[in-house]
């Protein structure tokens, strides 16, 4: 079992997951990286199915790797009788419970928020679905890229060539971060009520919170935003240029004076401010393509050093567009000291970044990532299980 050291925020806490994939496994490790003990309830043999996504970490899956460390995790098969009394046992002495399994498996379980509440009326449950538990399509299967069509995002992401998904798991990590808030919400309520609420989080619902803006732009002015690539579809300048070393060179510019200075002081062309078609942001927008070759024709004269010094002296917001390597590289991470190495089944290390949200006085706790099964035995022992009796299930295959 990994050692979780003493006055974390959220020491003390345990939360049981029967959990898979990104959306759940990402909140609760976020609650691990605060002090709270995660058991993670996996398959027999098998385990959660993101262990198999891939086998690029010393074998292990670059998505178990980053969403799973800190856990214990312990295998049940839940179609037993020994697996269910296992769950119920630990149901009993935990905080919360998290689960995103199919759509009406929790509930045939009896593991739905009503039923917990009933028999565990201290426990907070966590529901994280496709659609939600109610409504038509309750019963829908759901993964992140089908959600990122359904709410309309891929329609935005891409350039006038064609759509596009957004390159990470947009969905699963709002679902996951809005289950994360809403558990420690919860957690709060119940410190200073005593009444545990349930949370329930759906993937498609987290992911419109985020497409706001573009749906009010959409509603109130009758056109959705285009798809432009790494350009914005509402502000101009904003993009992506090339400079004449080839390296491509990002900026935006925010309000009228920035307008002014990248004029003045990158372009040379301070004249331009005065300009018809580019007094206001709205202005710039719509003559776009005029405006962005005079700038792409001022790129070209320079490299990319020169250039983001210049848009630096101009007080424009600008950086290099980065490749995977490069950010792994970047500069930020390593003068912050935001890497640390962490245990991956097999005993490699593999670095990982802290939490963004720094606690003052707060260490994070980043514990080793599990093996399948890895705290099955421990557990069981706790929970006041026998030597023989913990044989006898994994030979019945209960554990």
């Amino acid at each position: 079992m990994t050692a979780r050291p003493d006055g974390l925020p959220l020491s003390g806490i345990t939360v049981v997951s029967l959990e898979q994939a990104v959306a759940a496994p990402f909140a609760t490790r976020q609650l691990a990286d605060l002090g709270a003990r995660v058991i993670k309830v996996e398959r027999p043999g098998e385990g959660d199915f993101a262990r198999r996504y891939d086998t690029t970490v010393h074998g292990e899956s670059s998505y178990f790797v980053w969403l799973n460390r800190s856990k214990e995790s312990l295998t049940l098969d839940l179609k037993s009788e020994a697996g269910r009394e296992v769950l119920e046992r630990l149901l009993e002495g935990a905080d919360v419970f998290v689960q995103n399994l199919a759509p009406g498996a929790a509930a045939r379980m009896g593991l739905g928020a009503e039923a917990l509440a009933e028999r565990f009326p201290s426990l907070i449950p966590c529901t994280v679905s496709g659609y939600g538990t109610s409504g038509p399509w309750a019963d829908r299967k759901a993964y992140d890229l089908l959600v990122q069509c359904q709410t309309g995002l891929v329609s935005l992401t891409g350039n006038e060539h064609g759509a596009a998904r957004a390159g990470v798991s947009v969905a699963d990590i709002a679902a996951g971060m809005y289950a994360y808030s809403g558990i420690l919400t919860a957690l709060f309520t119940r410190a200073t009520t005593g009444v545990a609420r349930a949370v329930e989080v759906s993937l498609f619902e987290a992911l419109a919170e985020w497409m706001g803006q573009p749906a009010y732009y959409t509603r109130f002015g009758g056109t959705q935003p285009p798809r432009v690539g790494t350009r914005h579809a509402t502000i101009a300048p904003y993009g992506a240029f090339t400079a004449a070393d080839g390296k491509d060179v990002l900026f935006s510019v925010q309000n009228e004076r920035e307008w002014a200075a990248l004029c003045e002081r990158f372009l040379g062309r301070p004249g331009l401010v005065d300009d018809p078609r580019f007094v206001t942001g709205s202005d710039r927008v719509a003559h776009r393509d005029a405006l962005d070759a005079l700038v792409a024709a001022r790129f070209a004269e320079l490299d990319s050093v020169t250039a983001g010094k210049l848009l630096d002296e101009a007080g424009v917001a600008n950086a290099g567009v980065n490749d995977i390597a490069e950010f792994l590289e970047h500069p930020v991470l390593s003068a912050r000291d935001r890497w640390r190495e962490v245990p991956i089944p097999g005993g490699a290390l593999v670095p990982a970044l802290l939490p963004p949200a720094d606690l003052a006085g707060v260490d994070a706790h980043m514990g080793a990532v599990p093996a399948v099964g890895e705290h099955t035995a421990r557990i069981l022992a706790e929970l006041g299980y026998a030597a023989p009796d913990i044989d006898r299930m994994r030979a019945d295959r209960a554990i």
